[in-house]
């Protein structure tokens, strides 16, 4: 129950910011954002209907696609997500005014609010929008990824915003859809930015000790042979905060100038000796 609580605590906070987003940046200058949500700016500005029950009527074909997927508390939680967008939406549309008509601002400042808020829902295991489901679902019977999937929508969404807006707002709603992305990989995986580290020497395990004493951080030793030489080598794994990614190199110059080193960047750690 706690858990749920919490999940739906930023569910609403994501939803009351994504509907902030698109009333006071998006919508009254003619900027969407890809998916349903634009698909919903377009057909509300084409039918003079409300943008809320154009959020909820859209996006439940998707969400009940991903019932057999993804689960009865996904499905709940993203229809409260999706309702919640839809009230908060009617709620500001008619009460609060647009911030800004500056066009540049409104992209800037409307996808980061945006993607905050649809990063927020997203980590709390709900979404906002039905798209990626879609794309899922397509991916298993065409030989396109979902990514690729979701990519040919958006152009699809962006042209007929060109031919509805005009082609200057359809940019505008480009840059958006790319603020935004960054605001939600940003929420979603965090702020830090871990490295993982596979490092191969002759003196894995002096090179191992030195590494838990100078940087307190645990590492793997993995045996392994090296290709030409077919000797046996240690392989150390381990992972870093990027601010620590220099005094690793330090640590294992000061004990094997000629060990091997591959970085590689890491989304999300989890572990409690990592933590610590």
């Amino acid at each position: 129950m706690k858990e749920i609580s919490i999940n739906i605590i930023f569910c609403t906070l994501g939803a009351f910011l994504a509907a902030f987003a698109l009333e006071c940046f998006l919508v009254p200058n003619k900027i969407i954002d890809g998916g349903i949500v634009g698909i919903s700016i377009m057909a509300s500005y084409i039918t003079k209907l409300n943008l809320g029950m154009f959020l909820v009527v859209l996006n439940i074909p998707f969400l009940l696609l991903a019932l057999s997927e993804f689960g009865k508390k996904f499905i709940v939680l993203a229809l409260y997500s999706v309702s919640a967008l839809a009230f908060f939406v009617n709620i500001i549309s008619t009460n609060i005014n647009p911030v800004t008509h500056d066009l540049l601002l409104s992209a800037l400042f409307g996808g980061g609010i945006l993607g905050v808020g649809v990063g927020l829902v997203l980590k709390n295991n709900s979404c906002l929008d039905g798209t990626e489901i879609l794309a899922m679902k397509v991916s298993k019977k065409m030989p396109y990824s979902v990514g690729e999937i979701i990519m040919f929508i958006n152009i699809f969404i962006f042209a007929c915003a060109g031919f509805l807006y005009g082609w200057e707002q359809a940019m505008y709603s480009t840059l958006t859809y790319l603020v935004a992305y960054r605001a939600i990989d940003t929420i979603v995986q965090g702020l830090s930015e871990e490295k993982s580290i596979r490092i191969v020497s002759d003196k894995g395990h002096e090179l191992g000790s030195a590494i838990i004493k100078n940087l307190n951080k645990t590492v793997t030793y993995i045996e392994a042979q090296g290709g030409y030489s077919k000797a046996k080598k240690t392989m150390i794994y381990c992972v870093v905060p990027r601010i620590e990614l220099y005094k690793l190199r330090e640590v294992v110059a000061s004990v094997d100038k000629d060990a091997f080193l591959s970085i590689e960047n890491v989304h999300e750690v989890y572990g409690k000796r990592y933590k610590k």
